[in-house]
């Protein structure tokens, strides 16, 4: 840890992630101790109040010898609603920045890789008025021709905007804004981000998953997920996030008896 701590002087941001059930709370929270530095989460549904078991908030694990580790970005949504990708970047940055005015820096970690690329890439995710006059003019031109209108702003990073005439069109639309507005920033670009990538073999996360899973039913899983839909949170909406809560969900519906569900 002596070498990471001395690495992490270097950078502005450090980036903790992996795939499930690897341990990655853990170890940012230890990150976050030795070099005195606060989370910032980076999950989809860590997001939601209420969803403490299924999401894996291990919220014992930011105490480290005493010390609560401050986290940020967790617990700031109702569940039911649809929180995105763009408010997520949104309210990175507004925490990011509260953090650097404050002389502190970040740790982020999560498991979500929208959430994670929308900050390690700077992705512009800005709301673009609609230009009706260029609109127009571009649903005169064939796919072809406006795939060649995109290219004269630079390269295409996402191939799919050519392949249909209207995420074309709304490409090109986004291009010209950028090009006439060329202040507007995401506030990211000056993050200069260590990653580091938490692994076990096959095996080894099979095991962890199945234990980590055994965990949760015996902390009452299931009562949180009964609870959220006695609570109003539709069963739609439980199964959309996928994972335990719709598994459990269906077997609350009777759609899956006990075992089938484990």
């Amino acid at each position: 840890m002596k070498t990471i701590k001395e690495l992490s002087y270097k950078y502005n941001l450090i980036t903790i992630l992996g795939a499930t059930a690897g341990g990655k709370t853990s170890f940012a929270a230890q990150l976050a101790y030795i070099t005195n530095r606060e989370i910032i989460g980076a999950d989809s549904r860590q997001v939601y109040r209420k969803m403490d078991i299924g999401t894996g908030k291990d919220i014992d694990d930011y105490i480290i010898n005493g010390k609560k580790i401050p986290v940020h970005l967790i617990d700031i949504a109702d569940p039911g609603y649809k929180y995105n990708v763009f408010e997520y970047q949104k309210d990175f940055i507004k925490v990011y920045q509260q953090l650097k005015s404050e002389g502190k820096q970040a740790v982020m970690c999560g498991g979500s890789g929208m959430y994670l690329e929308a900050v390690l890439n700077a992705y512009k995710l800005i709301k673009v008025p609609e230009n009706e006059v260029l609109r127009t003019q571009l649903l005169t031109k064939s796919l072809d021709e406006l795939g060649q209108i995109l290219k004269t702003y630079g390269k295409i990073h996402n191939t799919s905007d050519i392949l249909d005439k209207q995420r074309a069109i709304k490409a090109v639309e986004i291009a010209e804004y950028y090009k006439q507005n060329p202040e507007s920033k995401t506030g990211l670009e000056n993050i200069k981000s260590l990653i580091l990538g938490v692994k076990f073999d096959r095996d080894s996360r099979r095991r962890r998953i199945t234990e980590r899973l055994k965990s949760r039913f015996e902390s009452g899983m299931i009562d949180e997920v009964k609870n959220l839909l006695d609570s109003g949170v539709s069963s739609e909406t439980l199964i959309y996030y996928g994972l335990e809560y719709k598994f459990i969900t269906q077997h609350l519906l009777g759609e899956l008896t006990y075992d089938e569900m484990f």
